[in-house]
């Protein structure tokens, strides 16, 4: 019996000594930096940094692969501790929110036909180019809701995706969905959009939109420089955004809105 039990002892000790020898040999060394940048990423693992998810881009930040600065999620001060752990100047990129760039919803847009099938943009868009007569509005099947992980996004009750300012952390999720690329990404500290994103000419945008661009380039006039006007519809030059609400009383069409009075309409 005593035999027995030294016998499964040493067994059990060698077995020990092995698998401590195999553990340490094909060990894999984490930089320490690596776990430090995780700790400070916000966990959404949403890919808006071009990585599989936050894992994957601390890794690639602690082996000089990536720059700490593609965290939109994170903000400014997420940029400023991963630079810190890296030991480099902290260069933050202008923060940038979607916005989606119409306002046609089922009252304001008409409709080509009745659309019964799947809740997906996606899908709608593929049967006749989408069941709203406009060819570049928002189909509101919600598509661009479910991509979002933070929750920011919403459908009105008229069927218009409408983005939360506040929430929005420009991941970009749901500009890679939107079949129609109705979804833009734009300076956040920008408050006056054009949302149309329409490029027929105004006769036939009138006969589809009560509230679409007409390209009548009354906003040029208005405001030259923060303005341009490209395939018949006008977009803001962010560059010169702080102009850009003089403009918009002048719309005929009430398509440029200045969000820091309310968006949408009656928000406020």
């Amino acid at each position: 019996m005593l035999e027995a039990v030294i016998s499964l002892g040493g067994i059990g000790f060698l077995a020990a000594v092995a698998l401590g020898a195999a553990a340490k040999k094909f060990a894999v060394e984490v930089d320490p930096r690596e776990a430090a940048i995780l700790e400070v990423l916000s966990g959404a693992n949403c890919g808006a940094c071009g990585y599989p998810g936050c894992g994957a881009y601390a890794k690639a930040v602690a082996a000089g692969e990536a720059a700490p600065t593609l965290c939109p999620a994170g903000g400014t001060e997420t940029v400023r501790e991963i630079s810190h752990i890296m030991g480099v100047e902290a260069v933050a990129a202008e923060p940038e929110t979607a916005v989606v760039l119409c306002q046609g919803d089922n009252e304001s847009a008409q409709l080509k036909y009745r659309y019964l099938g799947l809740e997906d943009c996606q899908a709608a868009q593929k049967i006749a180019n989408g069941p709203k007569s406009c060819p570049g509005g928002c189909l509101g099947l919600g598509t661009c809701v479910r991509a979002c992980p933070f929750d920011a996004i919403e459908m009105t009750a008229k069927g218009l995706a409408v983005i939360d300012r506040e929430r929005c952390t420009g991941c970009r999720k749901c500009v890679s969905v939107c079949p129609r690329a109705v979804i833009r990404m734009t300076p956040r500290v920008a408050m006056t959009h054009v949302l149309c994103n329409s490029q027929d000419k105004g006769a036939l945008v009138r006969k589809y939109c009560q509230i679409g661009c007409i390209g009548c380039q009354i906003c040029k006039k208005t405001a030259p420089e923060a303005y341009a006007i490209e395939n018949n519809l006008a977009r803001v030059e962010y560059a010169h955004h702080e102009a850009a609400a003089l403009a918009v009383a002048k719309c005929p069409t009430k398509c440029i809105l200045d969000f820091s009075q309310a968006y949408p309409p009656g928000s406020h």
